[in-house]
């Protein structure tokens, strides 16, 4: 038994040092910005981190490399390289922040990286205005490879496809099957993502240069927005997020960006193939289109009667861009974040939180529970209904599609609801934690819903200053969050099931 368990150690390690190893070859991207742009104390901090992280996983590798076909990959194996790998990628990546100095502590630094891979984007990090180019840099490309994942990042470079790829690509929150092996889906993925980078960069870069912007500063702003935008991040160069820019022209852009980037890879490889109808067919697609449109009517309903906005555009640039900037899960910001508690109103900061928590597409960019869950759901009740309006000797087969049709049974409905309870209970944690430590009700919910949906949106609650205990929670519901939970705890009970034994034998 002991064997056993040193084997699983092992190849945990192995696959662990495998995606911190590929990762942290990213930080090659901002050493060459530093260089370019005369960066010198950047570029130390980024030597220092990256061969601190090179070496990490390097050693999980070699210590783990001798159990590879000793045993076999399972599934608990996949599900803890994949929450394993992000703790440790957490810390390693927070380095450069903390060496930097705009992060008054490294649970500061910590806390914006997780808030970076999750795509969240809620922002501890001082002085944004000041950051090097490269550490901003930095930044975005957590976000943008959070958006995709680190798991998916590492699979791309397999040289084969095998048996415990696609049980850590599981493990990542991500289920789809683009073609028959995960390698493949792995790199559509990611030439998806660089295909709409391209483009939207391009965009973006002509954008920002019409609105005033400088070329090289259109480019990097244009670059970071757009990663942000399609990793639904939430992330901007300046501190005042998107309000910085005062253009109606860039709103509109990101709000397409950030659409699309919450829908499902598999949707986006549908259309990419020539199946357009997948668009209109897909339950995630009718389930944010009737999401979307209900709340974003609520928010303008509500803003009138309080004579927030006088005009129709005001409402539009205020209120529904913020709506679908939380239903998407983005957290793109025009408004300051006192402002959603001193003029909103309670009933449109509700249909904020509401649009948080459900979130955008599965497998996709966004946070949330999601809009598949919520079709099924809603299905499953009307089929219900049906079954009780129908003859009992009738036997009747309900489904629904989802890139292609699924059958709709009593196991999918449960699994689909306990997710969503998870959900709720964690949102609620953090809802209690917030008002415990002085915040009013509907602050600290707006924040937890911000938190457990992966959003970025922030009310005021998330500063340097708030308590070490609501940092902790917030990173802790934010891994939570974007892993969905069940990576999440295999771990945790792969941890507390190794500390038990280790005591039953003293």
């Amino acid at each position: 038994m002991e064997n056993k368990q040193n084997y699983d150690i092992k190849i945990i390690s192995y696959y662990t040092g495998f995606i911190i190893l590929w990762t942290s070859l990213l930080m090659l991207i901002p050493i060459i910005v530093s260089i370019l742009f005369k960066e010198w104390g950047a570029l130390a901090d980024f030597i220092i981190s990256i061969n601190i992280a090179l070496s990490t996983g390097l050693i999980l590798i070699m210590f783990g490399k001798k159990s590879l076909g000793k045993v076999r990959f399972q599934w608990k194996h996949g599900l803890i390289v994949a929450s394993l790998s992000w703790i440790l990628l957490m810390f390693l990546c927070a380095i450069p922040y903390r060496l930097s100095g705009h992060a008054l502590s490294f649970l500061d630094a910590a806390f914006d990286v997780m808030s970076g891979f999750t795509t969240t984007g809620l922002v501890l990090t001082q002085d944004l205005e000041h950051l090097s180019l490269s550490l901003n840099t930095w930044r975005h490309i957590l976000t943008f490879v959070g958006g995709q994942g680190m798991v998916v990042l590492a699979l791309s470079f397999l040289m084969r496809d095998t048996a415990g790829a696609y049980k850590m690509y599981v493990g990542e929150g991500k289920d789809i099957e683009l073609v028959p092996n995960v390698k493949g889906t792995a790199r559509i993925i990611w030439a998806i993502s660089m295909s709409y980078l391209a483009v939207g960069t391009l965009l973006m870069w002509i954008n920002g240069m019409m609105i005033g912007l400088k070329p090289v500063s259109a480019f990097f702003h244009g670059l970071f927005i757009f990663m942000s935008a399609w990793s639904t991040g939430g992330f901007a160069p300046m501190s005042q997020n998107i309000l910085y820019y005062h253009s109606m022209s860039y709103e509109i852009l990101t709000i397409i960006f950030f659409i699309i980037g919450s829908f499902n890879f598999g949707l986006h490889y549908a259309v990419w193939q020539g199946n357009k109808k997948e668009i209109v067919k897909n339950i995630e697609i009718q389930s944010f289109f009737i999401t979307a449109t209900l709340t974003s009517f609520f928010i303008a309903l509500g803003l009138s009667k309080l004579n927030v906005y006088t005009d129709a555009v005001s409402i539009f640039r205020k209120g529904i861009y913020h709506l679908l900037s939380a239903h998407t899960t983005t957290g793109f910001a025009s408004l300051y974040a006192r402002q959603f508690a001193l003029e909103w109103g309670d009933f449109a900061v509700i249909m904020l939180i509401i649009a948080m928590l459900i979130g955008g597409s599965a497998c996709s960019t966004a946070g949330g529970f999601k809009g598949l869950r919520v079709g099924i759901v809603f299905k499953g009740i009307i089929a219900d209904i049906k079954k009780l309006l129908s003859s009992e000797r009738r036997v009747r087969v309900f489904k629904f599609h989802h890139i292609k049709d699924l059958i709709l049974d009593d196991g999918v409905v449960k699994s689909t609801s306990l997710i969503i309870i998870c959900y709720v209970v964690l949102f609620s944690i953090g809802t209690v934690i917030g008002s415990y430590y002085g915040y009013p009700l509907l602050s600290s919910a707006f924040e937890a819903a911000s938190v457990t949906g992966n959003v970025g949106l922030s009310i005021g609650v998330t500063s340097p200053s708030m308590p070490s205990l609501m940092k902790l929670f917030y990173i802790i519901a934010m891994f939570l969050g974007r892993l969905e939970f069940i990576s999440v705890f295999a771990l945790v009970g792969f941890l507390f099931g190794g500390i038990k034994k280790i005591c039953s034998r003293r």
